[in-house]
């Protein structure tokens, strides 16, 4: 392509551990999946990243849509996150900051990612977040990060992704956002460790002041009986928005305990097997809700939920304990 950051190829592509096939939940969400694969395609390890995952809440209606903080970014690896104004066509800016070596957080419709094949491609309009690393405009052909790989479109679905926002001056502008990294790349080895271990401090004091998955119970208890009424597809919806959340997101925590394990932290891994308790047992209340809509088939979802609330508590726990960090107190 005309420009592009990394020399990759979709059919080649190999992504990173946590977005493997042998993984309880492959994908999390489109902002922290595409942020794992941006860093490990530039080289740099983005389990130091992770620590925030620990601090998801329930937030009354579904669980934390949870993002990698720009600050953290700043910090571990020295990158800046800007957003930039809109004022001629999306591809020419996507353009001309790949050739300054930045790739674009782009917000686009799921409708023209061929990825999606199955979900949304070519059959629903949803909001979500790409980040672009080639691009030529004069073949109409994209490289782009989404979810949990590298992907390409050309042709019809580059017109679609990017004519709505240049052709329809009622359209409100999508959110762009450019990746500028260091030079030269900063710390890495231990020095990157540290630094993580430092930003874990501050996200334990982050924790919900009470147990979220025990606040999440009554709530679960209406929610499937309504559930039990409406169509598959809004089963869909809702588990995105909680099960997958916050099972995921315990997930990629338990892999960033093991990632500090290996590189010299110690004491660590009866706090990554709740982690993992948690993602397991999110994904299996995931399926049996699905049956539930499906066939009616009821199970004792309050008994799983508490399997999950024991879990944080004895995690959450044995972390603040091993660091000696204070919770929030409101």
């Amino acid at each position: 392509m005309t420009d592009r950051l990394w020399a990759i190829d979709a059919a080649t592509y190999i992504r990173h551990a946590v977005h493997h096939s042998d993984r309880i939940w492959a994908e999390s969400n489109c902002s922290v999946d595409v942020w794992i694969e941006l860093l490990h395609t530039a080289g740099l390890e983005p389990m130091a990243a992770l620590p925030f995952t620990i601090a998801i809440d329930f937030e009354g209606d579904q669980w934390t849509f949870f993002k990698i903080p720009y600050a953290d970014l700043s910090a571990l690896y020295g990158i800046d996150v800007v957003e930039v104004n809109v004022w001629r066509k999306l591809a020419i800016h996507v353009g001309d900051q790949l050739a300054l070596g930045r790739p674009s957080i782009v917000e686009v419709d799921g409708y023209y990612l061929p990825d999606t094949a199955g979900t949304s491609y070519q059959r629903e309009h949803v909001k979500t977040s790409i980040a672009v690393q080639a691009i030529d405009l004069a073949s109409n052909r994209l490289g782009y990060f989404h979810n949990a790989g590298y992907h390409e479109l050309t042709a019809g679905d580059f017109d679609g992704l990017f004519a709505s926002a240049d052709s329809d001056p009622r359209v409100t502008p999508p959110c762009i956002e450019i990746v500028k990294f260091p030079e030269p790349a900063t710390a890495k080895g231990g020095a990157l460790v540290s630094r993580s271990v430092d930003l874990l401090r501050v996200h334990l004091t982050r924790l919900p002041r009470e147990n979220p998955f025990r606040r999440y119970a009554p709530r679960l208890v209406v929610e499937l009986d309504l559930l039990a009424t409406r169509p598959l597809d809004d089963f869909h919806r809702y588990a995105f928005s909680t099960f997958r959340q916050c099972g995921s997101a315990f997930e990629l925590f338990g892999a960033y305990l093991r990632w500090l394990g290996g590189s010299g932290e110690s004491g660590l891994e009866e706090a990554a097997a709740a982690c993992d308790t948690i993602a397991g047992t999110a994904k299996a209340l995931q399926f049996k809700t699905a049956r539930l809509v499906s066939s009616g088939r009821s199970f004792d979802a309050m008994a799983m939920v508490e399997t999950m609330a024991d879990a944080w508590d004895n995690g959450t726990a044995r972390l603040l304990a091993h660091y000696r960090a204070v919770a929030y107190s409101g």
